[in-house]
C-alpha cells in the first residue's frame, strides 16, 4: 500500500480562534512547532499571550467573535502582521447542559451566537484572505452535528449548522482554488468537557464520558488535526470512530457538489449584485437597518 505523502506546514500562515485553551492552544503549539506562522484570537489574554510566547510570540487579539466588526478588525491586524493567510480554523466555541422546554433560554442563545454566528462572522473576516489557490478554510462541527443527545440541543444544533456552512463556503470557494474542511470530534478531553458536561444530571445521560461513549484523549486528534490542515482535507475526524457516524448522509452532499460545480462561479457573480427578500418578512428592530 502506498500511504500519502503529508505535504509540510513549513511558512504556512495561520490564524486561529479560540487559542487561549482546549484544542486551540494545543493546535497553535503544534502547528507553530512544525515551523507555520500562527496568529491567535481568543478571550482571556493572559492564556492568550501564554500560548503566543510559546509559539514564538505569534502575534495575537482578545477578541469575542460574537463582535463581528471588532472581529473583522482584528483579523485584518493579524492577517497584517502575518502578511497574509493560508490557514484559518474557526476554533472558538462554548457548549452547556439545558434542557429545551424549560431551561435557561440564555445557554441557547449564548450557543448559537458563539458556535454558530461567531463561525460566521470569522468566514467573513478570513475568508477573503483565504481565498487562494493554497487557502484553506476549517469549521469546527462536532460528532454532536450527526448524533444527537438530550442536555446537548444548543451545541448539537449550532454544530450541525456550521457543518452546513461549511459545505456551503466549499462550493462557494471553490473557483477561488481554495478548500474547506470541516472538523468533527467526540467529546475530547479539554476543559470544555469537564466544564459543561461534569454534572449531576450529565452523569445520567452518555455524555461527558458518562455510558458508552468515553472522553477521548487530545493528542489523536491534534495529530489529525495538524494532518487535516497539511492536506487542506474535506473531513477532520477524532477519535476514529467518528468517521462512520458521518458517511450516510454525504451522499447526497457529494452529488449536490458535482451538479453545480460547474456553474457556482456564474452563479456567484449573479448573487453579489442580488438583493432579494426574505422569504418571510421579519419585524424590524430598534435601533437596527437592514
Amino acid at each position: 500500500m502506498i500511504r500519502r505523502r503529508t505535504p509540510s506546514l513549513a511558512g504556512r500562515r495561520v490564524l486561529i480562534t479560540g487559542a487561549a485553551r482546549g484544542v486551540g492552544a494545543a493546535l497553535a503549539r503544534r502547528l507553530s512547532a512544525r515551523g507555520a506562522r500562527v496568529a491567535l484570537v481568543g478571550l482571556e489574554p493572559e492564556l492568550l499571550e501564554r500560548v503566543a510566547a510559546e509559539c514564538g510570540g505569534a502575534p495575537w487579539a482578545e477578541c469575542d467573535v460574537t463582535d463581528r466588526a471588532a472581529l473583522i478588525a482584528r483579523t485584518e491586524e493579524l492577517v497584517g502582521e502575518l502578511g497574509g493567510l493560508d490557514v484559518a480554523v474557526a476554533n472558538a466555541g462554548v457548549g452547556g447542559q439545558m434542557t429545551l422546554v424549560d431551561g435557561d433560554e440564555n445557554v441557547w442563545d449564548l450557543t448559537l451566537a458563539v458556535n454558530l454566528d461567531g463561525t460566521y462572522n470569522f468566514v467573513r473576516a478570513a475568508g477573503p484572505h483565504v481565498s487562494h489557490r493554497r487557502g484553506y478554510f476549517l469549521l469546527t462541527a462536532s460528532a454532536a452535528a450527526a448524533l444527537h443527545l438530550p442536555l446537548m440541543a444548543p451545541y448539537c444544533a449550532s454544530k450541525a449548522a456550521v457543518e452546513s456552512l461549511g459545505d456551503s463556503l466549499r462550493m462557494e470557494l471553490r473557483p477561488t482554488g481554495a478548500r474547506v474542511g470541516v472538523a468533527y470530534y467526540a467529546e475530547l478531553d479539554t476543559d470544555m468537557t469537564a466544564r459543561g458536561f461534569g454534572t449531576k444530571a450529565a452523569s445520567k445521560m452518555p455524555i461527558g464520558g458518562h455510558g458508552l461513549l468515553p472522553v477521548a484523549p487530545l493528542g489523536p486528534a491534534i495529530d489529525a488535526l495538524e494532518r487535516g490542515i497539511a492536506r487542506r482535507s474535506r473531513r477532520i475526524v477524532s477519535p476514529w470512530w467518528v468517521g462512520p457516524l458521518l458517511p450516510a448522509r454525504e451522499i447526497a452532499q457529494r452529488v449536490v457538489e458535482m451538479h453545480v460545480r460547474h456553474r457556482i462561479g456564474r452563479a456567484m457573480e449573479i448573487a453579489r449584485s442580488e438583493r432579494p427578500p426574505l422569504t418571510t418578512e421579519q419585524p424590524s428592530r430598534a435601533g437596527e437597518g437592514r
